[in-house]
C-alpha cells in the first residue's frame, strides 16, 4: 500500500516528460516552416529583381537601336541631299584648263554594321504580322459564314411570309391603292384603320385591337387582339406579315396586315370573308330546288331551228345551208 504513491509521481513525471517532448517538437517544426516560407519569400524577391534588370536592361538595348536607326536614317538623308545639290549645281561653259579646280568628292558614308538582335525583332514583328492576318482571315471567314446563315433564314422567312396568303384573293396590300383594287374584286371585305399606341381597344372589324409596342428601325409592333371574347398578343409582328384568323361564323380565316409603322402608331388593314357561315347556310335553305329534267326528243324541226340559229363559220358553209 506504501509503493502506490510513489508509481504515480514516475507516471506524472512521465507524462510531464512526453508533453515537453511534443511542445518542443512543435516549436521546432513551427521554426522550420517559418524559416522555409522566409527563403522561399527570399528567392521570389530575387527573381523578381532579376526579371525586373533583365528588363530594364531590353528597354535599354531597344532604345539604343533606335538611336541608331534614326541617326543612320538622319546621315542617308543628308547624304541624298548633298548629292542632289552636287548634280543641280551647272557646270560652267568655258574655263580655261590651269584654272580648272577639282572638287574633293563627297565623302561616303558606310552605314554600321547590323545588329543581330535588330534582325531578331524583326523576325519577331515578322510572326505577329503573320498571326494577326491569319486571325483576320478567320474572323472574315466567319463573318461571311454568318452572314451567309443570315441570309439564308432571311430568305427562308421571306419565303413563309410570301407562302402565307388567304384562300380568296391572295395577295397583301402594301398600300392604300392596292387595298382599293383588293376591295374592287368583290371577294372580301377590306377595313382599314390607324391604331394609335394605347392599351385602350378599338374596334376593327370583327377584332379588337390594341397597339402596345412599335420599333421603326427594325420594322416590327406587339398588338393585343380580342377574337372571340379570347385575348391574344402577338409580339415581333415584322411589316406586311399577314396575321390569320379563324372565327367561328367565318367560312375563310381574318387577316390582318400593318402596311405603316410610324413613331407611336401604325396603319393596315382588316381583310373578311364577304359572307358568314349563317348567311351561307340561310341562303342555300332559301335557295329553290331544281326542277327535274326531262327527256328531250330529236325532232327535224329541232334540227333545223338549231342549224338557223347556230352561227356560220364561213361564207361557204351558209351557201350550201
Amino acid at each position: 500500500m506504501e509503493a502506490l504513491p510513489g508509481s504515480q509521481a514516475r507516471s506524472q513525471k512521465v507524462l510531464f516528460s512526453v508533453v515537453a517532448v511534443a511542445l518542443l517538437g512543435a516549436a521546432a517544426y513551427g521554426f522550420y516552416g517559418r524559416n522555409q516560407e522566409h527563403r522561399r519569400s527570399q528567392q521570389l524577391e530575387a527573381s523578381n529583381q532579376t526579371l525586373t534588370a533583365t528588363l530594364r536592361q531590353t528597354q535599354n538595348e531597344m532604345q539604343t537601336v533606335s538611336n541608331r536607326l534614326d541617326a543612320l536614317a538622319a546621315q542617308t538623308a543628308a547624304a541624298n541631299t548633298r548629292e542632289a545639290e552636287v548634280k543641280r549645281r551647272p557646270e560652267p561653259r568655258s574655263i580655261p584648263v590651269h584654272a580648272v579646280v577639282r572638287r574633293p568628292e563627297p565623302a561616303r558614308i558606310t552605314p554600321p554594321p547590323e545588329d543581330p538582335r535588330w534582325r531578331e525583332m524583326q523576325a519577331k514583328l515578322a510572326d505577329q504580322d503573320k498571326a494577326i492576318a491569319g486571325t483576320r482571315q478567320d474572323v472574315s471567314r466567319t463573318r461571311d459564314d454568318l452572314q451567309g446563315e443570315l441570309n439564308a433564314t432571311r430568305d427562308n422567312l421571306e419565303g413563309k411570309l410570301d407562302s402565307t396568303r388567304d384562300d380568296l384573293g391572295g395577295s397583301i396590300a402594301r398600300s392604300h391603292d392596292e387595298i382599293v383594287a383588293l376591295q374592287k374584286r368583290g371577294e372580301r371585305n377590306y377595313i382599314e384603320f390607324t391604331l394609335d399606341k394605347s392599351k385602350q381597344l378599338t374596334r376593327v372589324g370583327p377584332l379588337n385591337l390594341s397597339l402596345r409596342k412599335t420599333n421603326v428601325k427594325h420594322r416590327y409592333y406587339d398588338l393585343v387582339m380580342v377574337v372571340d371574347d379570347q385575348q391574344l398578343e402577338k409580339k415581333h409582328v415584322n411589316l406586311f406579315e399577314p396575321v390569320m384568323l379563324t372565327l367561328d361564323d367565318r367560312p375563310q380565316p381574318v387577316e390582318l396586315v400593318v402596311n405603316e409603322i410610324d413613331g407611336n402608331h401604325v396603319k393596315g388593314y382588316v381583310s373578311e370573308p364577304k359572307y358568314r357561315k349563317s348567311e351561307l347556310a340561310a341562303s342555300t335553305a332559301s335557295a329553290p330546288a331544281p326542277a327535274p329534267q326531262r327527256p328531250v326528243t330529236t325532232t327535224p324541226t329541232t334540227s333545223v331551228t338549231t342549224a338557223a340559229t347556230a352561227p356560220p363559220t364561213d361564207g361557204k358553209s351558209l351557201q350550201r345551208r
